[in-house]
């Protein structure tokens, strides 16, 4: 049955009704203490810089030594330079220590990937949003010294040079983006081995598989050397790192005159000289164990999507449970070394992103997502204390990064969920929720053995993969919504009037809906396998030119292959395309189906005619559209029916398809902020939706159509299997009143459990009302610390441009569940 469908909103709501968002950028927090506050206050408010250093340290060794070593042997040696002569930083009240750039908030480039021009310095200095600071100095030094040698020998350069004229225009157009065009592949998360080896553990099984060799009847066995003695460089170059910050602690301590920080000081030297040569011993080794080698792995390359400890608070509750029982560690303690680690995360803001790749994703955040909760290796609850510690300070500390995220398993406990969901409702954005139920099953599909799959989780925003055992790279986004503009246009991009597609055929001669569905199947596998060949060419050149000998130590069966991470050494090798809009590509085919082939309200003609002019002069037509088609999330068959269909198709076009590692592609439902790019390179579209203006994200309905509520919403999405995706996506937005009272908590607690009993992936909430939204646009200075949900993370709400706040602002506000 059809429901009136009403997007129209007011322009501005009359009051807020009653946000939980309270400030405390000044103040300090329930549960913080003087410590953590001033290191809070120093991550909030420093201002995130570039550092050259790393570029003029790198450029200066290629100089000196390209062309002498093989390429896993140079990378690796330029690897143990930088932690050789980089500048370390330990800050006033650290327990944790490390930077990637020399202070906090600074981040280095990486010109062996993307060398940045002047002007792109320039404009990372100036601009409003996502903002780098930089000196015309190190400009000038940068130019001199960096541009001058990496002009035409970055990977950028590289990509670009090759791809064909079909791709190029594919990309221009905005069809897809591609993720590793200046950048390295992220989503890499650890399982638990660093936590039972060190550094030197790691060297002796280098050495051991070194010593197996059998260069008489292995081909590959010179190659496999290189690697293995790239690894072990890597590996020293990790304590060398260690042990530059264990001398500056003591250092520090000999000048130091509070009793209290010297035996700190001497505490973190004795910390850093342990770890991560040896495996950790107790709580803060651990800690610190981990924050080294993700150091390691975004010093080495930028993998944005950075680096991920997986099932951080598991692999911490042996030490926690131990060290409690013995009395060397209180509960307080350990959340202060916790809230030290989250603040760590704070100060790395991700690599400066230029072009397309600025636009598809404009957000310092860098994607480390911290899973709390979900099941052990051998399928029991993964809950203990820690979780709950975890949870606190997420409440308590407010801040961008690290994402995080609760895994809400059938064996979960009902009081771990309502916690969270109490977090949930203070309206931050954090934490999203996952169903390791269903993401099992996902990785059980793809093939991955079930204690893998079990140990596995989400890394970055919604993915999911083996953790410590997967390379699962995302390759890029793919614009569905647009797929069905250039088939609505003969494979013409109407936005610049230039054939960028095949040819399918005009839709005005179509006689049927399933004419004009072909129609769009064949784009739709076009598009598809030219962004796999391209994709695919890449995966290569980065085996090739940029292997991570550092992060391929702690990835399993890269030291018993002999090969990188990047080159099939993990036991498992994914590639995942990410589809974005099935809302709009859905509800527009529902209009087309319904009014042009079904009803013949209007005709193929007519409708384009509006769409071409933006409906300018046929709002008529428009509210006609916005009222009386079914759209996707009501709970309706009818548009469900036409979103399923599309899913799996997706799913049929990059399913299987063949990467470089003996693997395969799989579908992803991801958007980030890539549909608000998106919209910005279409015109209107059939469903209404006005040239510009954001499509929907992930697999979300389109902003203001799911007028049914929550519920309905839930029952549209889980009538398609979302165990054939790597993850799926989806934002809903309640009124901060809808959350007052304990049993309120309980019914939110109840709609997640049902959404995940049905099949449901993943499921996240904005709890903010538009009222307090057009505030923080007005008095930006009052809400300097407002977080919201964007997509697959939470961001500053006043450092978000203005379409990507509109774009939260026009998601539909539930008034109840």
């Amino acid at each position: 049955m059809e429901t009136n469908q009403k997007v129209l909103k007011p322009e501005r709501p009359v009051a807020a009704q009653g946000n939980f968002y309270q400030p405390i950028t000044n103040a300090i927090g329930p549960g913080m203490n003087e410590r953590i506050q001033k290191l809070r206050k120093i991550s909030f408010e420093t201002e995130p810089s570039l550092s050259i250093e790393r570029a003029l340290i790198q450029t200066q060794f290629y100089k000196e030594n390209f062309g002498k070593y093989s390429t896993p042997v140079l990378r690796a040696l330029n690897f143990l330079e930088i932690c050789k002569q980089k500048t370390i930083y330990l800050g006033e009240g650290e327990l944790i220590v490390g930077e990637r750039g020399p202070k906090p908030k600074c981040v280095p480039t990486f010109p062996e990937l993307t060398c940045h021009s002047v002007e792109d310095f320039h404009v990372l200095n100036t601009r409003e949003m996502q903002r780098y600071t930089i000196s015309q100095e190190d400009i000038d030094t940068y130019e001199k010294e960096v541009i001058s040698y990496w002009n035409g020998k970055t990977m950028r350069e590289r990509i670009f040079s090759y791809v064909p004229t079909e791709w190029s225009d594919l990309y221009e157009a905005g069809l897809f983006t591609e993720f590793m065009e200046q950048r390295a592949p992220g989503h890499t998360a650890l399982d638990g081995k660093i936590y039972e080896k060190g550094m030197l553990d790691f060297k002796k099984e280098i050495q051991e598989q070194l010593n197996k060799l059998d260069f008489l009847n292995d081909p590959e066995a010179t190659d496999k050397k290189e690697q293995l003695d790239g690894m072990k460089i890597s590996c020293d170059a990790a304590i060398i790192f260690a042990e530059r910050h264990a001398e500056l602690a003591e250092e520090q301590a000999k000048t130091e005159t509070d009793p209290k920080r010297i035996k700190e000081l001497q505490n973190i030297t004795e910390v850093c000289r342990w770890v991560p040569a040896n495996a950790p011993r107790n709580f803060h080794e651990a800690i610190q164990m981990y924050w080294f080698v993700h150091l390691g792995t975004i010093t080495e390359l930028n993998g944005w999507d950075a680096m991920n400890p997986g099932h951080f608070d598991q692999h911490l509750t042996p030490f926690y449970e131990k060290e409690l029982a013995e009395g060397t560690l209180t509960r307080e303690e350990a959340k202060e070394l916790l809230s030290c680690f989250w603040i760590k995360v704070n100060n790395h803001p991700a690599p400066p992103k230029v072009g397309i790749t600025a636009k598809e994703s404009g957000t310092y955040n860098d994607f480390t997502n911290i899973n709390i909760g979900g099941v052990k290796k051998d399928g029991s609850n993964g809950v203990s204390e820690v979780s709950y510690i975890m949870l606190e300070i997420v409440e308590e500390l407010h801040i961008l990064q690290p994402g995080n995220s609760v895994h809400i398993s059938s064996k979960t406990p009902d009081r771990f969920l309502k916690e969270a969901c109490k977090v949930i409702r203070q309206g931050h954005g954090y934490p999203s929720i996952f169903n390791p139920d269903i993401y099992i099953q996902e990785m059980l599909r793809q093939g991955k053995l079930l204690e893998d799959a079990r140990e596995g989780g989400c890394s970055g925003c919604i993915e999911v993969g083996a953790f410590g055992k997967e390379a699962y790279i995302l390759t890029g986004y793919l614009n569905v919504p647009k797929i069905i503009e250039i088939t609505l246009n003969n494979g013409i991009n109407p936005v610049t009037g230039k054939q960028v597609s095949i040819k399918t055929g005009d839709p005005r001669n179509f006689k049927t809906y399933e004419e004009l569905y072909d129609a769009f199947l064949k784009q739709l596998n076009y598009i598809i396998n030219q962004k796999v060949l391209v994709s695919n060419y890449i995966d290569r050149m980065f085996a090739k030119y940029s292997p991570a000998t550092f992060l391929s130590v702690v990835i399993e069966d890269c030291i018993t292959k002999g090969k990188d991470y990047y080159n099939g050494g993990p036991r498992y090798n994914t590639n995942y395309i990410q589809c974005t809009g099935l809302g709009t590509v859905t509800d527009s085919l529902s209009v087309l189906k319904k009014h042009v082939f079904e009803d013949k309200t209007f005709s193929m003609s007519t409708l384009l005619n509006a769409v071409a002019n933006n409906f300018e002069g046929e709002e008529i037509l428009r509210q006609t559209i916005i009222n009386n088609t079914p759209f996707y999330g009501n709970d309706n068959n009818y548009a469900d029916d036409i979103a399923l269909q599309v899913y799996n198709d997706l799913f049929d076009a990059i399913d299987g398809k063949p990467n470089t590692k003996g693997e395969t592609f799989h579908l992803n439902m991801l958007s980030t902020t890539c549909h608000v790019y998106f919209g910005k390179v279409m015109g209107a579209t059939p469903n209404g939706r006005l040239a510009q203006k954001s499509i929907s994200d992930g697999t979300s309905p389109s902003h203001g159509c799911d007028v049914n509520g929550p519920s309905a919403v839930i029952k549209s999405l889980t009538k398609i299997d979302q165990v054939k995706s790597g993850g799926t996506l989806l934002n809903q937005r309640f009124l901060p009143s809808l959350l007052k009272r304990d049993e309120d908590i309980m019914k939110l607690g109840q709609l997640v459990r049902s959404y995940f009993a049905l099949g449901g992936h993943h499921i996240q909430f904005n709890i903010v009302d538009t009222a307090t939204l057009y505030a923080a646009q007005k008095n930006p200075e009052d809400y300097k610390d407002l977080l919201v949900r964007m997509a697959g993370y939470s961001d500053y709400f006043n450092d978000m441009n203005i379409d990507l706040q509109q774009e939260v602002i026009e998601r539909t506000e539930n008034e109840s569940f």
